[in-house]
């Protein structure tokens, strides 16, 4: 039987959550963790071909649904001008990440600088973005997501351009968190072990980084979009005023594996 007591922690509250193409996003375990807790979710959609795959969870949590294509211009700041006139915003969660097929399956050495600079952009430069548009919203304060992976630091074969891009995000959160500290606004990277997720099936040979993953791993398993969600609803509570510019495993322990 299940005994589970949940308490809102997060009523009141309303979370930004960008991401979400499917219920295997790790956006979406974020958005349903934060509407567990009480958070009002606002999700949006890259385009119309994904629009009817992120509309229905976005009824299922009852949450606003709004377009966001990053590399679009304009579209950045018509969301948050939307958002403006509803009143404070508390949380946000950045779950983007691309880069060129061609670029992401080749070596860094044969990373174009087209390839590279559009990586930079929609994976690190946006949640940079996102970050100055959301801060006048946070008045009460408020915590800033980004999700990173461990190739960041180390080298994780078949990662390829996407470390170096990775790396910096992690750097901008840091940096990001000492600018916004004096308004109260938190800022961290998650650094989720491997999942499966639609984006991570660009990545070449990623069944073996899951099986590894399983073997490697303190706990021996793999993590889901709950337990990431979970951390940053965690993160977001009052119970982590106090917390702010590190990059947080969610792996099972993997990263301190040598």
């Amino acid at each position: 039987m299940n005994t589970e007591t949940v308490y809102p922690i997060l009523a009141g509250k309303r979370a930004l959550v960008v991401g979400v193409a499917n219920e295997h996003s790790i956006a979406w375990g974020c958005a349903l963790a934060f509407r567990k807790l009480g958070a009002d979710v606002v999700l949006t959609y890259l385009n119309e071909k994904a629009y009817p795959h992120v509309a229905p969870l976005a009824a299922e949590i009852d949450a606003q649904l709004l377009p966001l294509d990053v590399t679009q211009p304009g579209q950045l700041e018509a969301l948050f001008a939307a958002l403006a006139g509803q009143g404070p915003l508390d949380i946000v969660v950045h779950s983007i990440a691309f880069a060129p097929k061609a670029d992401l399956q080749g070596g860094l050495l044969d990373c174009s600088l087209d390839g590279f600079l559009q990586a930079m952009d929609v994976s690190c430069h946006s949640f940079v973005r996102m970050a100055k548009l959301a801060a006048p919203l946070m008045t009460r304060g408020g915590t800033l997501f980004a999700m990173s992976y461990h190739g960041a630091n180390k080298v994780v074969p078949n990662y390829n351009v996407m470390g170096p891009v990775k790396a910096a995000l992690e750097a901008a959160c840091r940096y990001l968190a000492y600018e916004l500290g004096p308004q109260a606004i938190r800022v961290h990277a998650i650094s989720p072990g491997p999942l499966k997720t639609r984006a991570a099936s660009g990545l070449k040979d990623f069944d073996r980084l899951l099986n590894d993953a399983v073997e490697r791993a303190p706990i021996g398993e793999l993590v889901d979009i709950v337990d990431v969600g979970n951390t940053c609803a965690y993160l977001a509570s009052p119970y982590a005023h106090r917390l702010t510019g590190s990059t947080v495993y969610v792996d099972s322990g993997l990263n301190i594996v040598a």
